[in-house]
């Protein structure tokens, strides 16, 4: 089981960007969902999340700009980025509480990591 990510990549401030992170492999079902950043230098914070039933939750720095979304039957999360700053450059993962065929457990998953820069 992988995430993959994509839609990185360099944007001015203002600008908007799209990153999707897809499951791929065998599961049952997947549960929660987020994405996350890492900019240099500093921790790993939580961005937005989604539960299977749609709930959403953002960090305060992007409520009003970012919007997360998933789409259940591809397996795959989004996270609409729009009025980028140059504060937003950083490293987004995506993350997924999956359920695994045979298992009473649930696992965390990351995906690989995709570099967004938001130039001024």
């Amino acid at each position: 089981v992988q995430l993959q990510a994509s839609g990185g990549g360099l944007v001015q401030a203002g600008g908007s960007l799209r990153l999707s992170c897809a499951v791929v492999g065998s599961i049952d079902m997947i549960n929660g969902m987020g994405w996350y950043r890492q900019a240099p230098g500093k921790e790993r914070e939580l961005v937005a999340a989604i539960t299977h039933g749609d709930t959403t939750k953002y960090a305060d720095s992007v409520k009003g700009r970012f919007a997360i979304s998933r789409d259940n039957a591809k397996n795959t999360v989004y996270l609409q980025m729009n009025s980028l700053k140059p504060e937003d450059t950083a490293v987004y993962y995506c993350n997924a509480d999956l359920a695994l065929p045979g298992s009473f457990s649930t696992y965390d998953y990351w995906g690989q990591g995709t570099l967004v820069t938001v130039s001024s």
